[in-house]
């Protein structure tokens, strides 16, 4: 694909990289953070492949110049980061450690003085393991202890960050955290998913507000984890689990933020959020952001299933499709990033959206010091033509950033799968830049 070229996108378009605080840090108890669920739910037995943790991940609490400096060299001027939480309040709320405002501070004036622009995410999953004893994000008092503690971000680093991101992935979060388990802080069921939905979804709105109120010129949005769905068979069976399953994985959570309300109609069991709302609440879960972020991987094929509860629709597995997979077992389709564009545009009145994560994770073979990452490569290559496809029919598409800067820690696959344009030999924190870092380098020059 030589022909792809960045002048054929608008001179101001955003190009950078995604990363987040757990999955590079490190530093997990040192200079006063306390524990987030993550430190605590990577404890637990057979939650994590191989037992791995974030421990360490990329160290990158203590090689951040040098990280930063890689990125300068690679012509990335635009790093999506994370602050977590309990870095900056150990407990959650009340008491400040200096110590974390003081790494967020070098961070970014290390950015600011390489020429790179900081976005920082406010929450990427890392919620502080003292208010998950309170209940976390099912308790209503989350929407609250958030607003205090973006309002805390915002007046410390707020001078030369004008640019957030509320939160990452409600829908993920909430499903893997409290449905399935699977994730932080690893607890089930139906209310506990709507509880913690709906608080989300509060916090998400309250988090902007927040950041208005204190500062004016900022540049505010949320993002959401998107899937281009598709149903199994033309059988109206089929059809209509693909809309319940479009429901879940791309409306849950955008459509109350535009005033649309909770999507609930084809899902009746969705109705029992209303027994967590408030007065006032489908007001407040409304807010008029600056832009929205969409991360998107791949797309699902979803068909008919008497056997799963609530919704009777599941996924039809990649691999017995015998389609192209990448390491986690995600079909390559890098046109699914065309087909969001395109739906998330048709909402009425729907900012300026922006591709804050988009990558693909492959098996890494390093030779003589050099990865040839080809299939990394061509897969960015090709997503990014389908996003300049999207924005030639009309869409208004203002950034791409990629998943990932560093290869990192991926939540329960550990360190399996690598999405980053640096590879890291995590025995040594050895940094190799792969091909299709160095293609993206060539890319943005």
């Amino acid at each position: 694909m030589a022909s792809l070229k960045k002048d054929a996108f608008n001179d101001d378009f955003i190009w950078g990289v995604s990363t987040a605080a757990y999955q590079i840090e490190g530093a997990h108890n040192k200079d006063g953070k306390g524990p987030s669920i993550w430190d605590v739910f990577v404890r637990k037995k057979k939650r994590i492949l191989r037992g791995q943790h974030g421990n360490i991940a990329c160290d990158f609490y203590h090689r951040f110049t040098e990280d930063l400096g890689l990125m300068r060299n690679l012509n990335i001027y635009n790093h999506r980061f994370s602050i977590a939480w309990s870095r900056i309040l150990p407990e959650g709320n009340g008491r400040i450690n200096q110590q974390g405002i003081d790494f967020y501070n070098k961070l970014i004036d290390r950015s600011l003085e390489l020429g790179i622009r900081p976005w920082i995410t406010l929450y990427h999953w890392d919620l502080p393991q003292a208010l998950d004893k309170n209940g976390g994000w099912v308790n209503r008092d989350v929407t609250e202890w958030f607003g205090n503690y973006v309002a805390i971000c915002i007046k410390h680093f707020g001078d030369r960050v004008k640019d957030w991101i509320i939160l990452n992935e409600p829908t993920v979060f909430c499903a893997a955290g409290y449905f399935f388990g699977i994730h932080a802080p690893g607890r089930k069921g139906l209310d506990t998913f709507l509880a913690a939905a709906h608080h989300t979804a509060l916090a998400q709105a309250h988090g902007a507000r927040v950041i208005k109120s204190l500062q004016t010129d900022s540049n505010v949005g949320t993002t959401f984890s998107c899937s281009h769905v598709q149903p199994f068979s033309s059988r109206e069976k089929d059809v209509r689990a693909a809309e319940k399953a479009d429901l879940l994985l791309n409306r849950l959570f955008i459509e109350p933020l535009l005033g649309l309300g909770y999507p609930t109609g084809s899902i009746k069991v969705l109705n029992r959020i209303e027994k967590y709302m408030q007065q006032n609440d489908e007001r407040d879960l409304k807010f008029d952001m600056d832009f929205i972020g969409l991360q998107n991987y791949t797309r699902e094929i979803i068909k008919h299933s008497y056997f799963v509860p609530y919704i009777q629709a599941e996924i039809v597995n990649a691999k017995t499709r015998a389609v192209e997979t990448t390491a986690m077992n995600w079909e390559v389709y890098p046109e699914s990033v065309y087909h969001i564009l395109k739906k998330f545009s048709a909402y009425p009145n729907v900012p300026p959206l922006i591709i804050t994560e988009n990558g693909a994770a492959f098996p890494d073979d390093v030779g003589n010091g050099k990865i040839d990452d080809l299939k990394r490569k061509q897969y960015l290559q090709e997503a990014i033509q389908q996003v300049l496809r999207a924005q030639q029919e009309g869409v208004n598409v203002k950034g791409y950033f990629v998943w990932t800067f560093l290869d990192n820690f991926e939540w329960a696959e550990g360190y399996v799968p690598r999405f980053g344009l640096v590879y890291v030999d995590f025995s040594t924190q050895q940094r190799i830049v792969k091909a299709s870092g160095y293609w993206y380098a060539d890319f943005l020059k």
